[in-house]
């Protein structure tokens, strides 16, 4: 046995001193991907062996890291969500907001912005409750470029200055400015902002004077770039020029960054082509291209045949233009970003001027499916963080009250034994004192029973002594004498008894109208309150038909007792119909709304129907909207179901009890 212990320990201390070597080895770029992977795995085997702890997560980001650097998508998914789980575990908030950021830039490798906006907002919520500002600032940065990536400039630009706001009070953080800046300036040149883009580009360059910035990022080159284009949408091609000409200078920028010295040999020629230059060109446009398409960037290849269709069509070669827009406008079909087949179509369009109609209308049309989707995407990035912040607020909520459970409890059972130690030893005290105390109590309950009783007498009276003197004063006179007109009618002519009888019909319904105000005041507060939640529907109505094109219908069941439903379930039922309207009025598209209130076997229901696009229940998430419909609903006793087909419009249906039948008053 104590040999293989031995043994045992020997294999543990190679395994261990092995784990850097295997670690270098799948970072190594010469050798071929395979072996990397081997290797890597064999660390990964390595570190699963030791023990949990601090260490052994760093360890285990590494291994992810070189899945991550290999492309190596599956395994890297993998790693991550095992340190999360062992994070989550031993409640290690440093390593959980870490793998919530290596979760977000895995969704955003595989162009799923939403999975990455959830997961960089969790990382940012954790760094923020452990007060780490540095990783804080990143994961504004992270959610900054994810944010301009889907379109949400407005978003990005506040998630930057979140981050700058961060970084101007911390030390040694130059290469987090330079990207803040950086981002700042490409979302003002996006907006036509030119002034404050230079500004931002300016202070980015200026950054770089910081020699501890690694050089092998090319940020300077990157930089003149970025100001070269801001100059080229000015239309100011000269100076875009020598920006351009000044990037491809810096040291070893092809080695270092190969797509970067390719958009600036596409930059540069297209500067030279609107200055009309004709050095170089097209040779520039090629030279890009080959490496573009060697790189395979689907993006940067279709701008490169875009620009070599302009340069062909101003050289009269209509052919080749042709040619290489329609490539373009090809390959961007299949790519998913859509802002580069708006600018293939654009470009054939203007080369083949037969089908120009034909492709302005497919740009118009996607162009506004862009623009419905970046506005799409902005919401669902709120709903994203609104949501997550309400989950997290139940859960701490949750917390609480499990916390002031406990602590009422143990108070509750320390006062029950100090009461039943008190009681043993003062056991006859404390019976004689409750006998006092509750023939105290019986007698003070039976003197306000009378009392009650009497005023409620009272009360009874004078409602009688009301209504005898309404009936008698105002009532019983007026029929008199209308009894004795009557009886004179018959000594009258027929023309004339014709004239005097439409008189005393028109005066009895005068004191029918009385007898029934007279029944009405007995209970009028609460038929104002009825007339009042009826009118407030009514004004609801009268709105949404004012505001919105679609035709409104409303169907009201005279059978529903308003007066026996509840203040808070009327209040629930407004705010649900108002919810409904709105939702109808926000993505049905519908020609017809209809708003149906019914009393259907002690059920006061509510469907709003209408004759919209529809969605698939199956699939679409409750949003805000319908999750307040749902809990009003169940704080009413109530059950809300929603049926809804693609084409075919939307029923949302609550039932909610109700007792139609009225309770009389104990005497």
């Amino acid at each position: 046995m104590a040999c293989n212990k031995k043994a045992e320990s020997d294999q543990d201390t190679v395994a261990i001193d092995s784990l850097p070597t295997f670690l270098s080895l799948a970072n190594e770029n010469n050798l071929p991907l395979k072996i990397k992977q081997k290797y890597n795995q064999k660390a990964l085997n390595i570190i699963l062996r030791q023990k949990d702890d601090s260490i052994n997560k760093v360890n285990l980001f590494k291994v992810a890291n070189r899945y991550y650097n290999m492309s190596d998508w599956k395994s890297y998914l993998e790693t991550t969500k095992l340190i999360l789980e062992r994070a989550e575990k031993s409640k290690d908030s440093v390593h959980m907001a870490k793998a919530y950021t290596y979760l977000g830039d895995y969704y955003l490798s595989q162009s799923v912005p939403d999975s990455a906006f959830l997961n960089y907002y969790k990382a940012e919520k954790t760094y923020l409750k452990i007060n780490d500002e540095i990783n804080l600032a990143k994961t504004f940065l992270n959610k900054a470029n994810l944010q301009y990536n889907e379109g949400d400039f407005f978003e990005s630009e506040i998630a930057v200055f979140k981050a700058l706001s961060i970084l101007k009070n911390q030390k040694n953080v130059n290469e987090l400015l330079y990207e803040s800046y950086n981002l700042l300036g490409i979302l003002y040149n996006e907006r036509e902002e030119f002034t404050k883009a230079l500004e931002f580009q300016n202070k980015a360059l200026n950054i770089l004077n910081d020699k501890t910035i690694a050089h092998a990022y090319q940020y300077k080159a990157a930089s003149l770039n970025n100001i070269g284009f801001i100059y080229m949408h000015m239309g100011s091609y000269q100076k875009a020029k020598g920006f351009f000409e000044k990037g491809l200078q810096e040291k070893n920028l092809f080695v270092d960054r190969t797509s970067l010295y390719a958009i600036l040999l596409d930059n540069l020629g297209y500067s030279k082509f609107k200055l009309n230059e004709s050095d170089q060109l097209p040779d520039l446009f090629f030279e890009s291209l080959r490496i573009r398409d060697s790189l395979d960037l689907t993006s940067g290849v279709v701008s490169s045949k875009i620009h070599l269709s302009e340069y062909y069509a101003f050289k009269k070669d209509t052919f080749r233009a042709f040619q290489f827009s329609k490539q373009a406008l090809t390959l961007s079909r299949g790519s998913t970003k859509l802002i580069n087949t708006l600018e293939a179509l654009k470009q054939t369009a203007a080369v083949d001027p037969k089908n120009a109609s034909k492709y302005s209308r497919e740009y118009i049309q996607l162009n506004e499916k862009m623009l419905k989707a970046e506005r799409t995407m902005g919401e669902k990035f709120s709903r994203i963080a609104y949501e997550t912040n309400e989950i997290k607020d139940q859960n701490s909520n949750l917390q609480e009250k499990n916390k002031t459970l406990i602590y009422v409890f143990s108070i509750c059972t320390l006062i029950g034994l100090f009461f039943y130690v008190y009681k043993t030893q003062q056991a006859k005290n404390r019976e004689l004192i409750f006998k006092q105390q509750q023939q105290i109590a019986n007698e003070d309950i039976y003197n306000l029973m009378i009392s009650q009783q009497n005023e409620i007498e009272q009360t009874r009276i004078k409602e009688k002594k009301k209504v005898a003197q309404e009936l008698h004063d105002g009532v019983l006179g007026r029929m008199f004498g209308i009894r004795i007109s009557l009886d004179s009618l018959d000594k009258m002519d027929e023309a004339q008894a014709a004239e005097k009888r439409k008189k005393y019909l028109a005066e009895l319904k005068n004191i029918e109208q009385d007898i029934r105000e007279i029944s009405h005041d007995l209970n009028r507060e609460k038929s104002e309150l009825i007339n009042n939640f009826v009118a407030i529907l009514k004004k609801l109505f009268e709105n949404q038909k004012n505001t919105y094109s679609s035709k409104l219908i409303t169907v009201f069941d005279p059978n529903i007792r308003w007066e026996l439903i509840s203040n808070i379930d009327k209040i629930n039922l407004y705010r649900i119909i108002q919810e409904g309207l709105q939702n109808c009025n926000k993505y049905a598209e519908a020609d017809i709304i209809t708003v149906e209130l019914k009393n259907e076997d002690d059920f006061l229901v509510v469907r709003i129907i209408d004759d919209g696009i529809g969605f698939d229940t199956r699939r679409t998430k409750n949003g805000i909207g319908l999750h307040n419909i749902e809990y009003r609903t169940a704080e009413s006793n109530g059950i809300a179901t929603i049926e809804s087909v693609k084409g075919e419009g939307t029923t949302l249906t609550v039932k909610i009890p109700i007792d139609q039948k009225y309770k009389p008053e104990s005497p």
